[in-house]
């Protein structure tokens, strides 16, 4: 399992570099919805919607979504704000049905629900990313949001392996620990300091603050995204979103970390700037 994991995430990551690196806007767009539209394939099933046909169809409406906010509301500032304000207000929704599961899950008893529950959700991480790429420094923000997150999960892992004994959210996936939130967080806020040492220049001790405020919020939040994954798969009776990365389970199971902390990176990378 461990060799299988090694090997795919050996594939994956250099995909993912190389599509920041070298993909132009448009193209960019295009990959991303690729990995969006196979999420939602995955997501339909942790909705109760088993059937492949019902899944495909799923995977395409969210592609129309994301065409109709590629070419009706993307295209202003005042789109980009309003939809991302949007999506972390529905994950403020998450939090809440994160922290009373199984007590309050009414939601979860319609497959509608379940699955109109992922469009802000995938649409959240496409918007995020397409957002960092139309920066003028692209390149920096989209390789500093990803080795946030990644990095962030390689702390949370040892920091919970050696410290985690006090539990985060038991009744959704017991094997989180409040040591493996602070353990990311803390690679997280390394990961910043270094790349502010080294790409953004002098900063002000204001932005400073708001720079380790950014790395703490972006991983909390990208917490609350595996949380919701896990309780989705939790609530289904399912051990992983798909099969489709060999180790690793399903497309959902690499990314529901970032589809929550895209949206947030991109609300406070703004007050940084402004700062």
């Amino acid at each position: 399992m461990l060799f299988q994991r090694v090997l795919t995430a050996l594939v994956l990551a250099p995909l993912m570099l190389a599509g920041i690196y070298w993909l132009p806007d448009l193209w960019f767009r295009g990959f991303i919805g690729i990995i969006v539209m196979l999420g939602a394939w995955e997501w339909a099933h942790l909705s109760g919607f088993t059937s492949m046909r019902a899944r495909v169809l799923v995977g395409l409406l969210l592609g129309a979504v994301l065409f109709g906010l590629h070419y009706f509301v993307m295209v202003t500032d005042q789109g980009w704000s309003v939809m991302v304000l949007a999506t972390l207000v529905w994950w403020a929704f998450a939090f809440v049905a994160v922290i009373r599961y199984p007590k309050h899950k009414g939601w979860l008893n319609s497959q509608m629900a379940r699955l109109i529950a992922g469009i802000p959700v995938l649409a959240g991480l496409w918007m995020g990313l397409v957002w960092l790429k139309l920066q003028h420094n692209s390149v920096l923000l989209l390789t500093w949001f990803m080795l946030l997150v990644w990095g962030a999960d390689i702390g949370a892992y040892f920091a919970g392996r050696f410290f985690g004994n006090r539990k985060l959210a038991p009744n959704v996936s017991p094997g989180k620990t409040w040591a493996g939130v602070y353990g990311g967080m803390a690679t997280s806020i390394l990961i910043s300091v270094v790349i502010a040492l080294f790409f953004l220049g002098e900063l002000s001790a204001i932005r400073w603050v708001w720079l380790i405020a950014l790395s703490v919020a972006v991983i909390a939040i990208s917490v609350l995204g595996d949380l919701l994954e896990s309780l989705m798969k939790r609530n289904s009776g399912i051990k992983d979103s798909s099969s489709l990365l060999p180790g690793h389970g399903g497309i959902l199971d690499r990314i529901d970390s970032m589809c929550a902390a895209a949206p947030m990176f991109v609300l406070l990378w703004l007050v940084v700037a402004g700062a």
